[in-house]
């Protein structure tokens, strides 16, 4: 089998690799990657293109034909990644998120791959606070990151055939440890401030609710997604990926810490004015289609994971909100050095 992984040098992409490189070790893998954060490293013992045989550099909206020559799945990560990042570059988001993801998928399946699994969100239910929600409820998707996992789905769907099988993963809200960590994350940054600060700062009054996952269960689900047929499914399938279990209020993220972690204090500022992005998932579907690829992590192994990743690597910066561990704040920094344009592209 051979794989290529958009945006692998990103958070969630060295874990996909990794699992790949275990559960199918002749599988022949492919990177392509835009570069930006190459160097934001947080464990760099191992180099993790090293598990990688062929790395390419290029932007997803360029993506070259010939990279997808005898690709048998397309597992496509590459994004703007956050809402901070997409209310900042908005029609670069659309650009990398939207259209960039159908013209691969395009490209993909004129040159005979058999399966892209594209990464969704659950931020397109936006605010859902009355039950959990299933694949078919209503979207309403707040940010520009969100309208641009919607756009894609729709676009993905006549695409799809017994030959093309297309895998919408709706993906509950990252996190855990990476060899490049991002800290703009929930559960994420409120290790890493119990951490560098004894201190965990909740900027909501902590009721929004959240799904979580384990970066390292997304890779199983990506697995699945990249093996199943269309028998299991349709050849086009959106699904919800997580676990009814993480369906979590941020309140309950920031407890789950301070118990791991004695002597940190947590604060929740009352005052705060609603977040408009609470919502809570069902994913009865993901366990009925995927029986053999459920997350194996839960919210407490997922801490642990955080604050001994975070510890062996000395991490000690109270300011990590201004670091390159930021994305949004990584593309800034690249940005005013001159190295990228208004519009992401590499000088």
């Amino acid at each position: 089998m051979k794989i290529l992984i958009t945006g692998n040098m990103g958070y969630i992409g060295p874990n996909v690799v990794a699992h790949f490189r275990k559960t199918h070790p002749q599988a022949t893998l492919i990177g392509y990657d835009s570069g930006f954060f190459a160097d934001a490293l947080t464990t760099p013992l191992r180099f993790p293109e090293s598990q990688i045989d062929q790395q390419y550099f290029g932007d997803v909206r360029n993506l070259p034909v010939e990279v997808l020559k005898g690709v048998d799945a397309v597992i496509h990560l590459a994004a703007i990644s956050n809402d901070p990042m997409g209310k900042a570059y908005e029609d670069v988001t659309m650009q990398v998120n939207h259209q960039a993801s159908v013209d691969i998928a395009k490209k993909a399946k004129q040159a005979g791959a058999r399966a892209f699994v594209f990464a969704s969100s659950c931020s397109v239910y936006g605010f859902a606070d009355d039950k959990p929600r299933v694949e078919t409820s209503e979207l309403n998707p707040l940010t520009a990151y969100a309208r641009s996992k919607v756009a894609t789905e729709k676009d993905l769907q006549p695409l799809a055939d017994k030959n093309f099988v297309v895998s919408c993963l709706r993906f509950s809200t990252a996190c855990g440890m990476s060899p490049r960590l991002r800290l703009d994350l929930v559960l994420n940054d409120f290790v890493a401030s119990a951490i560098a600060t004894k201190k965990i700062t909740i900027l909501s009054d902590g009721t929004p609710w959240r799904p979580l996952i384990n970066t390292k269960d997304m890779a199983r689900s990506m697995e699945w997604g990249c093996t199943r047929s269309a028998d299991n499914g349709g050849a086009f399938l959106v699904v919800n990926v997580g676990s009814d279990d993480w369906n979590y209020q941020v309140k309950d993220l920031a407890i789950a810490a301070q118990k791991q972690m004695p002597g940190v204090d947590v604060s929740i500022n009352k005052d705060a004015a609603p977040d408009k992005r609470s919502y809570r998932v069902d994913f009865s579907l993901f366990r009925k289609l995927a029986p053999n690829h459920q997350p194996a992590f839960d919210l407490n192994m997922t801490v642990r994971e955080l604050k001994e990743g975070l510890e062996a690597i000395a991490f000690h910066d109270a300011n990590f909100r201004e670091s390159r561990l930021i994305r949004l704040r990584m593309l800034n920094n690249l940005k005013q050095a001159g190295y990228l344009n208004e519009q992401l592209f590499w000088k």
